[in-house]
């Protein structure tokens, strides 16, 4: 499997735990060198099958002082091609032989990396359940598993209405359209609060999973009001269904949860006739 993404910055040590934590004590390290790194991955390639993974790194065998494995006249002479074919042999053969020494170095970093890891996740559980009475253990929903982990940080970013838009978007995978107003709940608006809505786009969503998505939605969406919105801002979050003008989809459009419109219309000199089912 060849290693793609922007993951030039990531220790070969913490991708090989994260990606397949059951072969810690299985990998065998082959060393490129160094001059491989430069705009690469750490990891270059691995083979999970036959347990190897290419490294942009110098070996044990770089260690080694110039000129303690070569002279200075092995390229001299006549025949230089075969005299440096003979010198690249050499250097495979000698990668071979000191392999063992840098898949020895390569588990040890493996299992002292799983044992850091492991210190940090118990160190973030502390904090969260200590000093902002969260136990991320008891917690049902990963969405807000993961939303929870910048709550060391949550000083940072209270109030910042854009940042939650971004947060919703990056748990959810989906677009979020933002809109702020004033709320009241009398006919009037003598007193008002201000309010930010945030739309996830979901469309095709049938009535039952338009409901299975705000239920899962929900326990995200609290989460939200009380770490990150303002105490005097409403904050609403919900799903919407983006089309073309004057469509609708096949089956219906869900408008909310206890409101649909049936897919038989007709439009009729800019006017729409349709069936509610309330």
């Amino acid at each position: 499997m060849r290693i793609d993404g922007n993951l030039s910055e990531i220790r070969a040590e913490v991708l090989l735990n994260y990606l397949y934590p059951e072969m810690e004590g299985d990998w065998i390290a082959i060393n490129k060198g160094s001059f491989y790194r430069n705009y690469n991955r750490d990891a270059l390639e691995t083979d999970e099958k036959e347990g190897k993974v290419v490294l942009a790194r110098d070996g044990f065998l770089r260690l080694l002082p110039e000129g303690l494995l070569t002279k200075d006249s092995d390229l001299k002479g006549e025949d230089v091609a075969a005299k440096y074919k003979e010198l690249e042999w050499r250097r495979e053969l000698l990668n071979e032989a000191f392999a063992p020494f840098d898949t020895y170095v390569l588990r040890k970093k493996l299992a002292i990396e799983r044992i850091t890891s492991e210190l940090l996740e118990e160190k973030l559980e502390y904090v969260l359940l200590h000093y902002f009475g969260f136990d991320l253990k008891a917690e049902l929903s990963g969405l807000v598993r993961e939303a929870a982990v910048m709550l060391p940080f949550v000083s940072r970013w209270r109030g910042d209405l854009g940042f939650v838009a971004n947060l919703l978007g990056t748990l959810t995978g989906r677009l979020v359209e933002t809109s702020r107003g004033r709320y009241s709940d009398t006919d009037t608006t003598r007193r008002w609060m201000p309010v930010v809505r945030y739309w996830l786009i979901m469309p095709g969503l049938t009535a039952e999973a338009y409901r299975t998505e705000m239920e899962r939605l929900e326990p995200l969406a609290a989460f939200v009001r009380e770490w990150l919105i303002p105490f005097d801002v409403r904050c609403e979050i919900g799903i919407r269904e983006h089309l073309p003008e004057g469509r609708l989809p096949e089956g219906g459009l869900t408008l909310n949860y206890n409101l649909e419109v049936s897919g038989d219309y007709e439009l009729n000199n800019g006017l729409t006739t349709t069936n509610y089912t309330n």
